[in-house]
């Protein structure tokens, strides 16, 4: 819940930045008040959605359905975000149920998947994540293609603290095998971004390690000059 017209030109200049790096994939999640400006406004990155309903349309006030996004100029849509299954009580098959609506309309998934403070502190992080991959991936032709896996532990968002480099590679090495379990081999092409407190700093790092492909960005994402230094980590990395 960040951004008005006037960030757009925070989305221009990373559209710019980004022709110098095309060996990355840049993408921007914006409120919904400003998918269709920022479409406008970008020619090379992503826009997409924070979050969209399961259902097309209906007596939902204030909700915003797949096919909207769609037709506002999005390419693909976050869903599961820790903060949607946390303040809105999103459980699992709730996550699955707007995964396989946002995939009927056309527009690439985010699937956002992650262990509190408490479950990792327990020993649980691992078998916690995977239960959510099995209760919320989306099924069908074509799902797991234009499905991308974001693992967020919830404990790391917007706190600075980040988990060890051993502790990322394990929790996707696990991730991986899970997504092989739903989805056979189609499983082992299916990106996995991490995400939490990823900034300038220790993006090089976290997305060096096997099975990272990408990264989710929060506030780091806010201005050109903080995210772009992200991109270019994830570039240095792509050559």
């Amino acid at each position: 819940m960040n951004g008005t017209r006037a960030m757009l030109n925070e989305a221009r200049a990373i559209d710019r930045a980004a022709q110098r790096f095309p060996k990355v994939q840049v993408a921007l999640a914006p409120p919904t008040t400003l998918i269709h400006r920022m479409r406008e406004a970008v020619e090379l990155i992503g826009v997409g959605g924070q979050d969209s309903h399961s259902l097309e349309n209906g007596a939902y006030t204030g909700d915003v359905s797949a096919v909207m996004l769609k037709d506002a100029g999005s390419d693909f849509t976050i869903i599961g975000h820790s903060e949607r299954r946390e303040y809105h009580a999103e459980n699992d098959a709730h996550v699955k149920a707007k995964a396989q609506a946002a995939l009927s309309a056309g527009l690439a998934v985010i699937l956002c998947v992650g262990e509190t403070e408490a479950q990792r502190d327990a020993g649980d992080a691992e078998g916690v994540v995977t239960a959510q991959l099995e209760g919320s991936c989306p099924i069908g032709d074509g799902a797991p293609e234009k499905l991308s896996v974001a693992y967020e532990p919830v404990w790391a968002i917007g706190t600075g603290r980040v988990p060890s480099v051993d502790d990322v590679a394990a929790m996707h090495k696990a991730i991986r095998a899970k997504l092989i379990s739903i989805y056979g081999e189609a499983g082992a092409e299916v990106r996995i971004l991490y995400g939490g407190s990823v900034k300038a700093e220790n993006a090089a790092e976290l997305l060096a390690v096997p099975d990272v492909g990408g990264a989710l960005v929060g506030g780091a994402s806010l201005t050109a000059e903080s995210f772009l230094a992200i991109v270019g980590a994830a570039a240095s990395l792509a050559d």
